[in-house]
């Protein structure tokens, strides 16, 4: 009796480990995104399948304009788009605004125009019409729609310049003359018909990229004049009036328009509406 009394007591202690792993619920969440995403990425491919073409092009163009027009502002979201109103400060941007040193009607620019602001503004305006009617051309044909790609236009103190350049694999003139392919008769129709809208005087420049070798007789100064006036052609052919240009020129290989002198993006002519008489000095 007294043997069993004093035997000893053992207490079993269980440890209980308690894993989060499969109790929590952040695996869902993952996995809620992945399901998500995958259903995203089939509807996409759905809708691929589903449009045609010409659909798939409109909804690009819709976040891609096709026509590329810069547009330089302030990049504010203040008043005026973040631009200020005094042309010290946006004369490099746009071109316009009153003044802090000078009187309202009339403002120098440093290249040797002088602004009337009350013609500027017209000008400015009748620009805006140009570049909207160039956007307008967008969809109304794929001829158009491939006009279009090769048109950039940006405004400057000297006018609108209206940028037509090659593509790759898609020149506006036959290589080495100055024979428009169908695509450069396209661009010149619209531009015909869009310039209709102001009546300022016209210039047409000429550019072409340089050759990859030095040759004895370069040819790039008269290709570049030639290319120029066979636009400035088809422009009187499509209805502009001759007393409209006022200036001829070709710039040969002497401004390229990216680094690489050789690039096809060089070969280029410019048409540019140049601001009226009365705001030249």
């Amino acid at each position: 009796m007294r043997a069993k009394n004093t035997a000893p007591i053992i207490i079993k202690r269980k440890k209980i480990v308690v894993s989060d792993g499969h109790h929590s619920g952040a695996w869902k969440v993952a996995y809620a995104d992945f399901v998500t995403a995958m259903m995203a990425f089939f509807l996409l491919m759905w809708l691929m399948n589903a449009t045609t073409e010409k659909q798939r092009k409109g909804i690009a163009d819709y976040f891609n304009p096709t026509i590329p027009v810069n547009r330089i502002s302030g990049g504010g979201d203040g008043s005026f788009g973040g631009d200020s109103v005094f042309t010290e400060e946006t004369l490099s941007q746009n071109g316009t605004g009153a003044s802090l040193t000078q009187p309202v009607s009339q403002v120098s620019h440093d290249n040797g125009y002088e602004m009337d602001a009350g013609q500027a503004a017209i000008e400015s305006k009748g620009f805006d019409n140009v570049q909207e009617l160039l956007s307008a051309f967008s969809g109304e044909s794929m001829a158009a729609d491939d006009a279009l790609r090769h048109i950039v236009t940006e405004v400057t103190d000297e006018g609108l310049i209206i940028e037509i350049h090659d593509l790759k694999n898609e020149p506006l003139f036959e290589p080495r003359t100055d024979t428009p392919t169908e695509v450069t008769r396209a661009i010149v129709s619209i531009l015909a018909r869009v310039m209709k809208v102001v009546e300022n005087q016209i210039a047409v420049s000429g550019y072409v990229s340089a050759q990859p070798l030095v040759v004895a007789d370069n040819p790039v100064w008269d290709l570049s004049t030639r290319r120029a006036d066979r636009v400035r052609i088809m422009l009187e052919d499509q209805g502009t009036p001759s007393t409209r240009i006022q200036r001829v020129t070709g710039h040969a290989d002497r401004k390229p328009a990216t680094r690489n002198p050789i690039s096809f993006r060089n070969n280029r002519v410019e048409i540019t509406l140049l601001r009226s008489a009365g705001n030249r000095k």
